[in-house]
């Protein structure tokens, strides 16, 4: 296979790292753009969600507002890849969150792959979260029990993430991990839960990562040898 044809997801640093509360690298927006027009991850100091879709990047604060962010912008955790998706399902008819991810069970041909994963349309409700800036070392379990949740009813948006792995759960979310974005770009947060009316679903499978290790003494000296499953699940849902 020719590398240059394969699916890549660029991964800045180990989701481990954000989970024992390492909130601070160098990785700049700028570069992130660089290895992908689709993604999620976080900022600097934890402060807000991200959603990458079609080569801008926002940022969702824990006001519940969306900002568009500058090139300067740094963050300690986002994965991203050029998003060009092979296969596309139109639903037109309601669907609860649970017969929405049975659906997507369905949708993917193996669990031991990679998928960018994007769904638009209108729903009926949908639940997010964000959580606010934080001072470094806190673990992200912790945080987690600041968040802010935000209630969307009747509204129209997208959702954009990934399906990883249980075997790569030190380097992503493993799972589904969406982001969810209103279709004026104005609210959003990180998807707990929702009902369709209306949706496409697109798919991509990725058969490569590109995982970045940061060069910081905070990364380097850490020690990111414990299991995080229990954290990891309970901070991300």
């Amino acid at each position: 296979m020719n590398p240059s044809n394969e699916k890549i997801l660029f991964i800045t640093a180990p989701v481990n790292a954000l989970v024992e509360g390492l909130y601070r690298e160098d990785t700049c927006i700028s570069e992130i753009l660089t290895r992908g027009d689709f993604g999620l991850g976080t900022f600097n100091d934890l402060d807000g969600e991200m959603v990458v879709m079609d080569g801008k990047v926002y940022q969702l604060r824990s006001d519940g507002q969306a900002y568009q962010v500058s090139a300067e912008t740094k963050t300690p955790f986002a994965c991203v890849t050029f998003f060009k998706p092979y296969s596309f399902e139109n639903i037109d008819k309601p669907l609860s969150y649970s017969e929405l991810i049975a659906l997507l069970d369905s949708t993917l041909p193996s669990k031991n792959m990679l998928y960018a994963i994007k769904i638009e349309g209108e729903f009926s409700y949908a639940r997010t979260r964000s959580v606010p800036r934080q001072d470094a070392y806190k673990p992200l379990v912790e945080v987690a029990k600041e968040q802010s949740e935000f209630v969307f009813e009747n509204i129209a948006g997208s959702m954009v993430g990934f399906w990883t792995p249980n075997f790569l759960s030190s380097v992503a979310v493993p799972g589904y991990h969406l982001h969810f974005l209103t279709a004026d770009k104005q609210h959003g947060g990180h998807l707990l839960e929702c009902h369709a009316i209306k949706i496409k679903i697109s798919l991509q499978h990725m058969s490569r990562i590109e995982l970045g290790l940061p060069i910081t003494l905070d990364f380097m000296t850490a020690d990111l040898s414990r299991d995080i499953t229990k954290d990891l699940k309970e901070a991300e849902h």
